[in-house]
């Protein structure tokens, strides 16, 4: 069955444009014109995927994509006439998987959706090949095969980003990683003088995860550089 998408948007014009462009690529699409009815829809069913306008009546999208990171990782591409770097910051640090601005094309707006959904399948397809398909560091376990993470053995909620970032650390566990490398290697940023806020309030999401899960892992801060995934605290902070 094809992939199902979200699209919220106060303008009927841009919804409907959307609609068009996305149906004659395959994929299935509801619309919404405000941020209370696309919540009300994902508490019946979650889709795919889910593109969130910013400024709507009501709910703005920053706030709904705040309520649904909370209950799940579903992919969400934020669209909004806001293209200053704090605005694009906010968006992926509330856990927005990429961010356009209007006005845009339909094509690109196509384009960003497949390419995400092309690097999910990427991932999980890497993973499956990959000889190691386990990470452990305490309590904690990242499936490559499955592309969960688990906490005694139970999963958790886990977005696509948060799946990357996770997955890095495991790799590189009990060795400080800077954020310019996570910025460079997780996020793609061109520079490291992207604002590093994007690492840090995801961290902060990975560590009341943990905390409400009791894990054993240790998402440790090493000041003026960076992060460790470790059982063990080695001299910084969490």
């Amino acid at each position: 069955m094809s992939k199902l998408i979200y699209v919220a948007d106060d303008e009927e014009n841009i919804r409907s444009l959307i609609q068009i462009f996305l149906e004659n690529e395959g994929y299935r699409v509801e619309t919404f014109s405000d941020g209370h009815s696309i919540l009300q829809a994902t508490e019946r069913f979650m889709p795919d995927l889910i593109i969130l306008d910013i400024m709507m009546p009501g709910e703005d999208g920053l706030s709904v994509c705040s309520s649904i990171r909370k209950k799940s990782p579903v992919p969400i591409i934020i669209v909004s006439a806001k293209d200053t770097p704090l605005d694009r910051i906010t968006g992926i640090s509330l856990g927005s998987d990429d961010y356009i601005t209007k006005p845009f094309l339909p094509l690109e707006l196509t384009t960003r959706v497949k390419a995400l959904f092309r690097r999910i399948e990427l991932t999980e397809d890497q993973h499956r090949q990959v000889e190691q398909t386990t990470y452990q560091c305490g309590n904690v376990q990242l499936d490559t095969r499955s592309h969960k993470v688990l906490i005694e053995q139970n999963p958790i909620s886990i977005t696509p980003k948060e799946y990357e970032f996770l997955l890095y650390l495991f790799e590189r566990k009990h060795v400080a990683v800077s954020k310019a490398e996570l910025l460079t290697n997780v996020w793609n940023f061109q520079s490291a003088l992207d604002d590093a806020r994007v690492a840090d309030d995801l961290i902060k999401r990975l560590r009341k995860k943990f905390r409400e899960h009791q894990a054993t892992a240790v998402l440790e801060t090493v000041w003026g550089y960076g992060y460790r995934l470790t059982d063990t605290i080695q001299g910084g902070t969490v």
